[in-house]
């Protein structure tokens, strides 16, 4: 695999000087926020050429930047654009109307493998939303007018409009993503795409392929048809519970706010703006703590957040003398194009009290060179509050262990409060990259959810050397689980407890009465032929415990007994192992 390193700059030369941008796309308008370097605003008023010419520069710079400094935003005003982005590492583009079909691109907002030959297995860190695309690039495998985005973890695809259809995939390998309150006129194509989630979206027709793994759609009103096991495909008709994800917007006058969207009824289906703009609460800037790289600090981002303002973290990499301290019910933490946390002294990077309403996601968080106890955390210990009526929501959450620089954390989340919803994690201890090794980048666990009534959707968690997924509350839920074991235990004997070989990827805690989870795929790449595992997932089996459609496949390496608890039948070598139902 394709290795591509990368060394952390000065704040004050991340993405600026890197990067260079015309001066006519440069903001001009003195109620524009300053967003720092790293943010590009365009407006349907400049020069086609020039705002190509800007998004053309930075993908340059970022298309093999896998674990670069460099981090970028594109911003487009509403209007109709004539333009080609070609989206590469650590960038965000959005449309800054209340609905999709405010911001019209004639052209392509695509994602491609052509680094890696096609093989977008390592095609990460990159995002859309809020934009209506007309595709006119033509692809170079269909020789058609499609958009494609093929990508694998950490690449969301929200609130998008495509006037076409839609390709997951080049001609290699993809291995995950992530698409919700979306509408795709023609048909989406996951051609090699092994597993992906699809929530509250709409489109003509979903192209099923017997070679897909774990294929996941809830809330779609026109889910594909197929079932396990001659086709992955886990159908969950509605939505429980969700609350679309924050974001930016301008409104004619010019003025720039987020909009907080309102819950959608519980079990919902299909996108959020079917009645065009989407509804909600909007919230001025000058309410938020805009957070540029080389200037804040968590001394300046808590005073801030302990005065009652919300957080706006802009593009670039942050490092963290202290955790940065969400205390206030009803508080927003959004990051765009990006914004990376690094502890620098063994803290958490993010703590979010035991409060209700929370709205947070949209960052990466990398360990630090001391290790962290976690790398954020979620409400306080053994809480007995309840936040039934105004959950928390976690969205896009992605936090790695090694990769892009030495770092170690005991567990990268901590889920202690109740009645949290999170949308969309990934949770990577790195396989490849700066500072990886059995003993370097040490990572016990991924997620621990602590908390009762916490529901995950699109929960991706890699590589951990114990229990990747320890789920201790009640009432937990998990729709669409994505982990592969660690490739690097040396010998059998580093990777064992209490007798048994290796570590569940997924464990619920046996005291536990009431546990749920849909559409789960673990997948060993055992880089040891003589280490082996002896579960994919261990469970309680009581009555109110189900688990539905789970896939083991052998990748490489050494050996899988069993698939949930002591059934399922082992890998070794070859194929894999589905079980359709657990109890």
């Amino acid at each position: 695999m394709q290795k591509l390193l990368g060394v952390l700059l000065p704040f004050g030369m991340i993405l600026a000087g890197s990067i260079g941008v015309a001066d006519s796309t440069r903001p001009r308008n003195a109620q524009t926020p300053d967003f720092g370097p790293n943010v590009h605003i365009f407006d349907p008023a400049m020069p086609m050429e020039a705002i190509q010419e800007t998004v053309d520069k930075a993908f340059g710079v970022l298309e093999h930047a896998q674990f670069g400094s460099e981090r970028c935003a594109f911003l487009f005003k509403p209007g109709e654009y004539n333009v080609d982005v070609n989206v590469g590492f650590y960038t965000e583009v959005l449309g800054l109307g209340s609905s999709p079909d405010d911001t019209h691109i004639i052209g392509a907002v695509r994602a491609e493998a052509d680094w890696m030959g096609g093989n977008a297995t390592c095609t990460f860190w990159r995002s859309c939303a809020g934009l209506a695309v007309t595709p006119t690039y033509i692809d170079q495998t269909t020789k058609r007018g499609d958009n494609r985005w093929s990508v694998s973890q950490a690449a969301p695809f929200r609130r998008m409009h495509i006037r076409g259809n839609l390709i997951l995939t080049d001609n290699g390998w993809a291995s995950g993503g992530f698409i919700a309150d979306s509408v795709i006129d023609g048909w989406v194509d996951p051609l090699g795409q092994q597993q992906w989630l699809s929530r509250n979206s709409v489109w003509k027709e979903w192209v099923n392929h017997e070679g897909s793994w774990n294929h996941v759609f809830m809330g779609i009103k026109n889910p594909p048809e197929g079932r396990w096991p001659h086709v992955s495909n886990t159908v969950i008709n509605k939505t429980p519970r969700i609350s679309e994800k924050p974001f930016l917007v301008i409104d004619d006058k010019g003025s720039y706010f987020i909009l907080l969207p309102d819950p959608r009824k519980a079990d919902s289906r299909g996108i959020s703006w079917s009645r065009g703009s989407i509804p909600g609460k909007k919230i001025p800037l000058d309410r938020f703590y805009i957070a540029r790289p080389g200037e804040a600090d968590a001394e300046s981002i808590n005073t801030a957040l302990e005065e009652g303002r919300n957080l706006l973290l802009t593009p670039g990499i942050y490092h963290l003398d202290a955790p940065l301290r969400v205390n206030r019910p009803g508080m927003i933490v959004l990051g765009i194009g990006y914004p990376t946390l690094v502890p620098v002294k063994g803290t958490p990077a993010l703590v979010i009290a035991d409060v209700a309403g929370v709205r947070a996601g949209g960052f990466l968080i990398d360990a630090g060179p001391v290790k962290s106890p976690a790398l954020m955390v979620v409400g306080e210990e053994k809480s007995d509050v309840r936040h039934r009526s105004n959950p928390t929501y976690l969205y896009d959450i992605f936090c790695r262990v090694g990769g892009a620089m030495p770092g170690q954390a005991a567990c990268m989340l901590i889920i202690n409060s109740h009645d949290v919803v999170g949308d969309h994690f990934w949770l990577w201890r790195a396989d490849h990259g700066n500072g990886v090794g059995w003993n370097e980048n040490i990572n016990e666990n991924a997620l621990i959810v602590n908390g009762d009534h916490v529901s995950i959707y699109g929960l991706f968690a890699e590589h951990t050397q114990e229990y990747q997924t320890l789920w201790n509350g009640e009432h937990g839920r998990t729709v669409m689980y994505q982990s592969e074991f660690p490739y690097d235990p040396p010998d059998q004997k580093s990777w064992q407890h209490d007798g048994t070989n290796g570590w569940a990827s997924y464990r619920v805690r046996p005291e536990v009465k009431h546990h749920q989870a849909d559409g789960l795929g673990c997948y060993l790449v055992l880089n040891n032929k003589s280490v082996n595992c002896a579960t994919a997932i261990e469970t309680p089996c009581g009555s109110g415990i189900k688990f539905t459609n789970m896939v083991t496949l052998w990748l490489r390496g050494g050996s899988l007994s069993n698939v949930v608890n002591d059934t399922g039948g082992g890998l070794h070598e070859f194929g894999g192992k589905r079980v359709l139902s657990y109890p």
